[in-house]
């Protein structure tokens, strides 16, 4: 006679072939997970590779890690050209936004000490300026400018804007060059100016020429401070 077999060794056989089934079927599911992961993960990579025309999957994947490593370059070149451009020397920085005035001096007929312009000026690390001037809106008040640090505490600005009439009608372009010095408390520049007016053909339809002066704005600045 068979010896009795335990409610428990006679599910045994069932409870193996459940879970032997189980992990057949995790198994396939893991697997079909993991294909469309990766489907989906080289899908992204040759999309964002695509800007221009396809030459197949593996250039497009390089493509995007070329464009990832040029733009990784591209940002640490400016950030060293940005500090360069400050730290040839220990001197303050001209970097920052700052009240400034343009007084006619040596002018053909305009007397010295006319105040012939006045506004607000951002120089930026990267070496552009732009400036918010005084004169009316209708004849383009902002205008934007390239700087460069010329020596110790010196600095030259070249700056561009195109000018209109009262009526909005453009006029052309005009120049204003600066050469200034930005004082040992880092707080004022003073220096010279030069405008230039043109017409749309390049003729110059006015000269100015004279002293500008300007006041370091900080985030304590009052309007009784500028005005």
């Amino acid at each position: 006679m068979s010896p009795p077999v335990s409610k428990q060794s006679s599910r045994l056989p069932a409870i193996v072939g459940k879970k032997g089934y189980f992990m057949k079927t995790m198994i396939r599911t893991l697997s079909v997970v993991f294909g469309v992961f990766l489907l989906a993960t080289f899908s992204a990579l040759n999309a964002n590779a695509q800007c221009g025309p396809s030459d197949g999957p593996s250039t497009s994947a390089t493509n995007l890690l070329a464009r990832s490593a040029s733009l990784r370059g591209a940002s640490h070149a400016s950030f060293r050209l940005a500090a360069n451009r400050e730290n040839r020397n220990e001197d303050a920085s001209i970097v920052g936004f700052w009240h400034v005035k343009f007084v006619s001096e040596g002018t053909t007929g305009i007397p010295d000490g006319t105040v012939i312009d006045v506004g607000f000026s951002q120089w930026h690390s990267d070496g552009t300026e732009i400036l918010n001037s005084s004169r009316p809106p209708a004849t383009s008040n902002f205008c934007l400018g390239v700087w460069e640090k010329t020596g110790r505490s010196t600095y030259k600005l070249n700056h561009f804007a195109l000018s209109s009439d009262l009526n909005g009608n453009l006029v052309g372009p005009a120049n204003i060059r600066e050469d200034v010095t930005l004082d040992a408390s880092g707080n004022g520049y003073s220096g010279t100016f030069s405008i230039d007016q043109f017409d749309l053909h390049g003729s110059t339809l006015a000269h100015i020429v004279g002293h500008i002066s300007a006041t370091r704005i900080t985030v304590d600045t009052t309007i009784t401070d500028i005005l």
